[in-house]
């Protein structure tokens, strides 16, 4: 089945960090329930991941020197669409952070070994 998904960037005048503004067409009866049981069973356990209660969305400034992504959802029940933003600091948890972190997983070493601890679960 094909997957609708827009991508909206959002390029403020700071310092650093980035929000993505992320929607897609909903499955058709899906609750909002299910959706933040999804959201939980892919990303609960994630050390450097947290979960924002629906209708919550996260900002810059709550992520700003760490190596954390909060992700926030709300569904617009008139469109039939959910709206994921998610913010991180491109500083930390950029391309470099995420390289370390891969690196790593990839080595079998811890995946923290290396990262910036500020903010982790």
């Amino acid at each position: 089945e094909t997957v609708t998904l827009t991508f909206t960037p959002v390029l403020v005048p700071m310092f650093r960090g980035i929000l993505a503004v992320n929607t897609a067409k909903l499955v058709s009866g899906i609750s909002k329930e299910e959706l933040s049981e999804t959201f939980e069973s892919a990303y609960g356990s994630e050390k450097y991941i947290e979960l924002l209660p629906e209708g919550s969305f996260p900002d810059t400034k709550d992520v700003e020197k760490t190596n954390r992504a909060l992700i926030g959802f709300a569904i617009d029940e008139a469109t039939n669409r959910v709206v994921v933003i998610s913010a991180v600091d491109n500083l930390v948890k950029g391309t470099a952070g995420a390289a370390l972190q891969s690196m790593n997983l990839a080595l079998g070493f811890d995946e923290s070994l290396g990262v910036p601890q500020l903010g982790a679960k």
